[in-house]
């Protein structure tokens, strides 16, 4: 169900990157464009966005990312095609892509990290908070996160970033958290952040996840921060301006997720999204357990 906001109507989603990690397939296709089951990784973060009542959605492409302009656009001779067979379904999903949302696109250019992909949005977002996510994450229609964290935004201003705890082993491979506790179970105050901390000086072991609502605050900083780790202008680095001196742009908190999140960017979790997506589908999910079962079952015996 699509959720109202008052003064929050836009989602950014960058999506320059080129997907080495997927490589070959990613050559000429956009990462976000691999499919999770039947449907484009892509299209979950923008039905995310629409479901909290983000209908404003502007993408931050890249080179070879026109096929994410396609996907989001009519096309008029495959539906007069589906129309003429009468194959209402498949009209129907084709056509939803297109109706989600008010897309909007702009270039990076010089992929220069996430805080530059979002300093591009700028121009569009102007004065008003707005929302981040990030196509690598996927999460469940179920857990509806991203509003979870909108009404924090509305309550308490500022911004709010969307936190999971780790292994501490892991912590290395996100931005990571130092936090207090407030009088939501559900909800911290972020007092520091930290891009890919060694385990042993990291502050927490919460690390943030691809769903930030900011302050347009972030947009000054973002100007004013050199680059950081990797050589790249870091999100994470201007959040811990903002979480550091309240008077820029409101304080930070943290919502803890713990529900079912999906990495789409590591290979082995973007498997592992697809067989659990499969299973709980109606269409899919009968006949595909029976033969994964077997199949597990036929595995576990030759071993």
């Amino acid at each position: 169900m699509t959720q109202s906001h008052i003064g929050l109507s836009k989602a950014v989603i960058p999506a320059a990157g080129l997907g080495t990690r997927f490589l070959p397939a990613t050559k000429a296709t956009p990462k976000e464009m691999l499919p999770v089951v039947d449907k484009p990784a892509i299209q979950y973060v923008v039905e995310e966005a629409v479901g909290a009542g983000l209908s404003d959605v502007l993408m931050i492409t890249g080179r070879n990312k026109r096929p994410l302009e396609d996907h989001f656009d009519r096309n008029y001779e495959l539906e007069e095609a589906l129309s003429r067979k009468g194959d209402t379904e498949r009209l129907g999903k084709v056509q939803e892509s297109s109706d989600l949302a008010t897309m909007h696109y702009v270039r990076q250019g010089d992929p220069r990290g996430l805080g530059h992909a979002v300093l591009c949005a700028a121009p569009h977002v102007g004065d008003e908070p707005f929302a981040v996510l990030l196509g690598d994450d996927l999460i469940d229609p179920r857990d509806p996160l991203l509003s979870r964290m909108v009404d924090i935004r509305e309550r308490e201003g500022g911004s709010v970033v969307a936190l999971m705890e780790v292994d501490p082993a892991q912590v290395h491979l996100y931005g990571c958290a130092a936090v207090e506790t407030t009088a939501d179970s559900d909800v911290v105050r972020v007092t520091g952040l930290v891009e890919k901390p060694d385990p042993a000086d990291a502050p927490s072991n919460y690390a943030v996840i691809g769903r930030y609502v900011l302050d347009p605050a972030v947009f000054g900083i973002l100007r004013e921060t050199p680059p950081g780790r990797g050589g790249e202008i870091q999100l994470t680095d201007a959040l811990q301006r903002l979480a550091a001196d309240e008077s820029v742009g409101g304080p930070v908190h943290g919502v803890v997720f713990k529900g079912r999140r999906y990495d789409t960017g590591d290979r082995a979790d973007y498997l592992r999204a697809i067989v659990r997506l499969a299973c709980e589908r109606e269409d899919l999910g009968p006949e595909f357990r029976t033969w994964l079962r077997r199949y597990v079952t036929e595995e576990m015996q030759s071993l």
